[in-house]
């Protein structure tokens, strides 16, 4: 469908750049389906899965720790590597 519309031209570039769309009209539909989507997720859970609280906690791997994502404030999980952490202000010696 065509359609004529005012749109906030910097915001439209920073969807644009964030989804890595090739151009603005593929930026606006992936932007259209994804709040289509959370829509109806939203709608689903709001049904009900049918488990208790419990039973939701134990679907989950404990390894995931999500709790951990929101004392963090980020979605992303801490980097883990196989060396253990250095202290931090400690320099190598050259």
């Amino acid at each position: 469908m065509k359609l004529t519309i005012n749109l906030d031209d910097a915001l439209l570039d920073r969807v644009v750049a964030i989804t890595g769309a090739s151009t603005k009209t593929e930026a606006i539909t992936m932007a259209l389906r994804e709040i289509d989507r959370k829509a109806r997720l939203i709608e689903v859970l709001r049904g009900g899965l049918g488990a208790t609280t419990s039973e939701l906690k134990s679907m989950f791997d404990d390894a995931s720790a999500p709790e951990r994502f929101r004392t963090t404030g980020s979605w992303e999980p801490p980097a883990r590597v196989a060396e253990t952490p250095a202290p931090y202000n400690v320099t190598a010696n050259p």
